[in-house]
């Protein structure tokens, strides 16, 4: 690694007391008017390639844990394995999303108090850490069980908490405010385009090194290999990102920094539309959350497809996504805010209702009409995410955008971990009521009702 050099760089003004890392180096302030255009910017590849590929491995890893926590994978899993005849795949999305609650304060701390840019790095080195250990897990499954995977599970989040903050907070320093849009819009097709590739090659993975019976599970590890050379690569890339200026050099760190912080507790009491634009962005990721393993259960369960095939079927919701987001981007250009936010939801309660109608032998959903409608649904997604990423980023002051991402990251998670229970709760509430497991579908749709008829964001600059 090179050593980052110990002078003052042009503008800012480094003390001898100050840290020599590369932490404390500031990066020259840069006047929008001279960056590059978007697709030529270099930090701008640098960081869509980083985020893809991180992307990629979380979803690589996190799919085999939900697919192994099926009643058909556990039920067959190698000797020794942990043993359950239940769906566990919402306590896994648990297990996922406790991080993102539990760290992203601190995180967005470290986000204002150094430049992002570094930090960034220093998470893609603990990537091909986690990623060592859950070749680890995945060998010593048989004797483990998920208790080793659901570690790393554990640990590949916490990794992921301390990019999220440096990857969105730097958006607004990194390129013009008329590229936001665009680069918000590009960066999430990017990413959901990893997740198709991801979701979709764990389910090839587990067919060729397991089997459909789960009888290999002996083999799993060999697949962490490419995870491993990935995560390698993902660290070379985000060495392409240009350093950004510390937002806020002489933020202390407080016992709230493990918490809400007390500046954006404050921010969000007297400012009620960014208030309720973050808690209406947790509904995609709870949504989201809940669908991926509703999908996986309907897939393996009802529909008796393979692993690989199910996992095809998940990642049409990555594929809406993907097509969605330039189109939210577009839709931010040309629509009031407010709208694109409507119509997103209301495309979301549509496709959730059609989802609804999988039953049983007799399905009433073709399996072709379905992965339609999940294509409809991730569009229906970002269309309604994309206008709330950018009013998040832009309405906070500067100094204390890093840790309203870090907020925002944590209240996504927190929808994401609440989750995992009420997947649980839906599957039990169709159990007693003797409905098939695509009702869980319905449930969810009907929270999302509310927010379709009531909610409308605000301006984007504060009033």
């Amino acid at each position: 690694m090179v050593r980052p050099e110990n002078n003052n760089v042009k503008g800012q003004h480094v003390s001898e007391s100050e840290p020599t890392s590369i932490f404390a180096l500031q990066s020259e302030e840069t006047n929008q008017d001279h960056l590059p255009p978007l697709l030529k910017d270099r930090s701008f590849w640098g960081l869509a390639l980083t985020q893809f590929l991180g992307a990629f491995n979380d979803n690589v890893f996190k799919q085999i844990v939900l697919l192994l926590a099926l009643p058909v994978a556990a039920g067959a899993a190698g000797a020794g394995a942990m043993q359950s005849s239940e769906d566990m795949q919402g306590w896994a999305t648990f297990v996922f999303s406790l991080p993102f609650v539990l760290f992203s304060g601190f995180a967005g701390y470290l986000s204002d108090r150094f430049s992002k840019a570094p930090i960034i790095v220093y998470s893609k080195v603990a990537e091909i850490v986690v990623m060592l250990l859950g070749m680890v897990a995945f060998y010593y499954y048989g004797s483990l069980g998920s208790s080793g995977t659901w570690t790393v599970l554990f640990l590949l989040a916490t990794q992921s908490t301390f990019f999220g903050p440096g990857k969105y907070g730097m958006l607004p320093e990194l390129f013009r405010a008329s590229d936001l849009p665009r680069a918000n819009g590009l960066i999430l097709m990017s990413t959901f385009l990893a997740i198709i590739f991801g979701v979709t090659f764990a389910g090839e993975l587990m067919t060729w090194l397991v089997g459909k019976d789960m009888a290999a599970t002996d083999r799993l590890w060999i697949g962490s290999l490419i995870c491993i050379v990935i995560a390698v690569v993902g660290t070379l890339t985000s060495l392409m990102i240009r350093k950004t200026p510390i937002a806020q050099p002489n933020a202390k760190l407080t016992a709230d920094a493990f918490g809400l912080n007390k500046e954006i507790l404050s921010l969000l009491r007297n400012d009620k539309p960014l208030l309720m634009a973050l808690l209406v962005s947790c509904v995609f990721w709870m949504v989201a959350s809940i669908a991926m393993p509703a999908v996986n259960r309907v897939g393996v369960n009802m529909l008796a497809l393979d692993m690989n095939s199910t996992s095809k079927m998940v990642g049409m919701i990555a594929v809406g996504i993907m097509i969605g987001a330039p189109l939210g981007g577009f839709l931010c250009r040309v629509l009031p805010s407010h709208r694109s936010v409507t119509i997103g939801l209301w495309g979301i309660v549509l496709c959730l209702v059609l989802l609804g109608f999988w039953n049983g032998n007799a399905l009433l959903l073709s399996v072709n009409l379905t992965r339609v409608v999940l294509i409809l649904l991730g569009i229906s997604a970002a269309i309604y995410s994309i206008p709330l990423q950018v009013f998040l980023q832009e309405r906070p002051p500067n100094q204390l955008k890093g840790r309203m991402i870090a907020t925002m990251n944590q209240a996504n998670f927190l929808g994401m971990m609440m989750a995992g229970p009420l997947y649980q709760l839906f599957l039990q509430i169709a159990k007693w009521l003797n409905y098939p497991v695509s009702s869980v579908f319905w449930m969810v749709g009907i929270m999302v009702v509310p927010l379709a008829i009531f909610y409308r964001m605000g301006d984007k600059a504060k009033m």
